[in-house]
């Protein structure tokens, strides 16, 4: 019957979705989406367009879960055990994997020579979650008064932080290191109890 899939959408998306994160955007050809997805290149191309356009959908999927884990993780009462699972939940994010997978917004943001505007506008909108999510748990009352800095300074400090860990994730794969690095940032941002 034409114009309809003959494959688990949600199959395909997940195992390019692995496949992007694990490669990045710029080293993952259509012919390896094919095989990583068990659908023809063709079968591709007609239910989504191009490799930007599966990455486009890929993305938003990841972006979703993210940005939701996220903020369970920062649902805490207590600021510092909300930034500390914040952080954990990153880190985990990152170190998953063998060999592990890193960050895919800034793999595709740093890996790929010519982002384009949609894809720029993509990775830009989820940063602006995280850093909207973290600037609502640091401007409780409780955080404000327990801060160094204003709410969305340390919400933006803090997500810039997150892309550092990313660079040392990549280069010294040591999940200890990151840890204490984040703890260290926690303690900077929040006055002595």
């Amino acid at each position: 019957m034409a114009g309809v899939r003959q494959f688990d959408e949600s199959d395909v998306l997940e195992k390019a979705l692995a496949l992007f994160w694990q490669q990045g955007y710029s080293k993952t050809t259509m012919q390896e989406l094919a095989e990583a997805t068990g659908v023809q290149r063709g079968s591709l191309y007609n239910a989504y367009g191009d490799k930007e356009a599966i990455f486009l959908r890929t993305f938003g999927l990841y972006k979703a879960k993210y940005v939701h884990k996220m903020r369970e993780a920062l649902d805490q009462p207590d600021l510092r055990a909300a930034l500390s699972r914040f952080f954990s939940f990153a880190i985990k994010s990152m170190t998953t994997g063998t060999p592990t997978r890193g960050c895919l917004s800034t793999k595709t943001a740093v890996g790929t020579e010519q982002l384009d505007e949609t894809m720029r506008l993509a990775i830009q909108d989820m940063i602006d979650e995280i850093e909207t999510a973290l600037n609502e748990r640091c401007s409780r009352a409780d955080a404000r008064e327990r801060l160094m800095l204003a709410p969305r300074q340390a919400a933006r400090m803090i997500v810039t932080m997150t892309r550092g860990l990313v660079v040392i994730e990549r280069i010294y794969q040591d999940e200890r290191r990151m840890r204490t690095t984040a703890d260290q940032l926690i303690a900077l941002l929040l006055k002595p109890d």
